[in-house]
């Protein structure tokens, strides 16, 4: 059974940074890609950020220029570094990772992140 466990949440102000991470218990290369995806109070589900097997990114255009995804492929871990929190940013942000195997989706825990104004 796959796991993703997402730490690095937090509350922070408005123009603040926190550096997320998932560490997946499978190799990084077990997945076609990794992602993160957060939930505010009453929203949908929306992609931030994702990165391929390939190291290809894209984002979000909410937050392009603000957030980074990046990995660490001895560490099987995947990163979010946020920068130039917004209130609006505040969420429950997913880790999301495709098996290549079997083609299933996992999903981490969550971890809430707060950005107060």
């Amino acid at each position: 059974q796959v796991q993703l466990v997402e730490s690095g949440g937090g509350l922070v102000q408005a123009g603040g940074s926190l550096r997320l991470s998932c560490a997946a218990s499978e190799s990084i290369f077990s997945f076609k890609n990794m992602g993160w995806y957060r939930q505010a109070p009453g929203k949908q589900r929306e992609l931030v950020a994702v990165i391929t097997s390939g190291g290809s990114t894209n984002y979000a255009d909410s937050v392009k220029g603000r957030f980074t995804i990046s990995r660490d492929n001895a560490k099987n871990t995947v990163y979010l570094q946020t920068n130039s929190l917004k209130p609006e940013d505040t969420a429950v942000y997913y880790c999301r990772a495709v098996f290549r195997a079997t083609m299933t989706t996992y999903w981490g825990q969550g971890t809430q992140v707060t950005v107060s104004s």
